[in-house]
């Protein structure tokens, strides 16, 4: 018997990010969107532990880890069962790009190994152990469009009265989210403790106008990545240029997304970035949290 969830890339529509706490994490004000980009994770019961991972023919997996370190595996040690398990990770979400892709792997693999095993753990218990994974796992198994606070692991689903249509154009080279941080340290040495809350941007989700949307959103990390890869700039200039209502960094880079006016809006920027980008894709939000397949 085997199980397949499907969980979701995510999207910043808001990243505030706070001076560092003494423990060194960030205080964040995030909202978070899930999107139409992929992972499926199949969990079976097996005699030994075994992890392959395949990609969709943008995706390079070559750097995921397939041994005991991956979050998938990680994901399964929460609820011990003393059963041995064959988990195959089939990954549309850009690896190393901002996207949570590694977090959706962890969510869908709680979820399908709870349902393997028909361990019925609560939603509470199941949201705790994706936040021991990770601050983006409690969220992947939440989906839709959340507000995250802490280091973005406490999560409030929150109205969005949108369907909204985005172009993501991942890059070829990831870039490191310590440095990012750490960057923006340097670049903010008088960071309130505190970030500013998205108001406006809750406002506008709820007016369900693309307009309004794409003037609120707003992303912290946006200025170090650009200063670390001066690229991506020219690239959210070029989307914007292209029709897009607005582009910017997903989360810490180096995946930039853009904010159409519709789905004909977004098949004209996604055209037009096709002509200069290698990959160019197209999705909807927001979508589902993790959930099972079939």
């Amino acid at each position: 018997m085997s199980v397949t969830v499907r969980a979701s890339a995510k999207i910043n529509l808001h990243l505030g990010v706070g001076a560092p706490r003494e423990d060194g994490f960030h205080p964040l004000d995030t909202v978070y969107q899930a999107i139409s980009l992929y992972d499926d994770v199949t969990v079976s019961e097996t005699d030994t532990d075994s992890l392959t991972v395949t990609g969709s023919a943008h995706v390079d997996v070559a750097g995921v880890p397939t041994d005991a370190t991956n979050i998938a595996m990680r994901a399964l040690a929460e609820a011990p069962c003393g059963s041995a398990h064959d988990v195959r990770i089939a990954k549309q979400v850009p690896v190393a790009g901002g996207m949570a892709g590694g977090s959706a792997d962890g969510a869908a693999a709680l979820l399908a190994h709870d349902r393997l095993h028909d361990l019925r753990q609560s939603d509470d218990l199941l949201l705790a152990q994706a936040a021991r994974l990770g601050s983006d796992v409690p969220f992947s198994l939440v989906g839709g469009t959340a507000r995250g606070r802490g280091r973005g692991e406490l999560v409030e689903p929150i109205v969005d009265h949108g369907t909204w249509w985005w172009v993501v154009v991942p890059a070829a080279v990831g870039l490191s989210t310590p440095e990012v941080y750490r960057h923006f340290d340097r670049l903010h040495p008088d960071a309130p403790a505190e970030p500013a809350e998205p108001a406006e941007l809750l406002a506008a989700l709820a007016s369900g106008e693309p307009v309004r949307l794409a003037r609120a959103l707003h992303n912290d990390l946006q200025e170090p990545a650009i200063d670390l890869r001066p690229e991506l700039g020219d690239l959210i200039a070029r989307g914007e240029a292209e029709g897009a209502l607005r582009g910017m960094v997903s989360g810490s880079g180096p995946t930039c997304v853009f904010l159409c006016d519709s789905q004909e809006g977004s098949m004209e920027v996604l055209t037009a970035l096709s002509a200069s980008y290698d990959v160019v894709l197209s999705a909807v939000g927001p979508v589902a949290g993790a959930h099972v397949l079939g």
